[in-house]
């Protein structure tokens, strides 16, 4: 079993990695669809970077629990795991800004990559160990809904505080 959830995980990261690369540019593809628009990047914020984690890891979640039914810590795994991938963007990318002081591209695509990577071997381990207690299935789902329809809301409602600032244009969401 642990192999299959290390090779599940291990799918999971190209998954995400590829999924966040296409969501990146997906709103400038599609010409600023507002369909696309709560899905992937509309502007080069630290919120909008977030989105590109969140949606490739949460569809293969909804995907690897078809597969994964027997595990009773699904979902709180998943919602840890994700969680982790989620703050580590900010973290990683505040964090070296304010020491270099500005913010090369190849560091910020470092970062994507570097979060996915971090949280699906976080997850992997949960998983092998075995060690996270779940208290309720239908709550760690809920809360990645929560954390879903507030990356949509935001998207068309957005805040103006630092995090969701294009650091390009000066803009707030679309």
């Amino acid at each position: 079993m642990k192999r299959s959830i290390s090779l599940w995980q291990l799918i999971g990261f190209a998954v995400t990695s590829l999924g966040g690369t296409v969501l990146h540019f997906l709103y400038d593809w599609t010409g600023g669809s507002v369909l696309v628009a709560p899905f992937s990047g509309v502007n080069e914020s630290t919120w909008e970077h977030m989105k590109l984690l969140f949606w490739p890891m949460l569809i293969f979640a909804i995907v690897q629990s078809f597969f994964f039914k027997e595990r009773e810590d699904f979902w709180c795994v998943k919602l840890k795991g994700i969680l982790l991938g989620l703050v580590l963007i900010p973290v990683l990318f505040y964090t070296y800004n304010g020491v270099i002081g500005r913010s090369p591209d190849w560091i910020n695509i470092a970062i994507f990559f570097i979060s996915a990577a971090v949280a699906y071997l976080y997850e992997t381990r949960q998983f092998n160990n075995g060690t996270t207690v779940c208290r309720s299935q239908k709550i760690a789902f809920a809360v990645l809904g929560v954390i879903a329809l507030l990356f949509a809301v935001f998207t068309f409602a957005t805040p103006q505080i630092g995090i969701f600032k294009d650091p390009l244009t000066g803009t707030y969401g679309i």
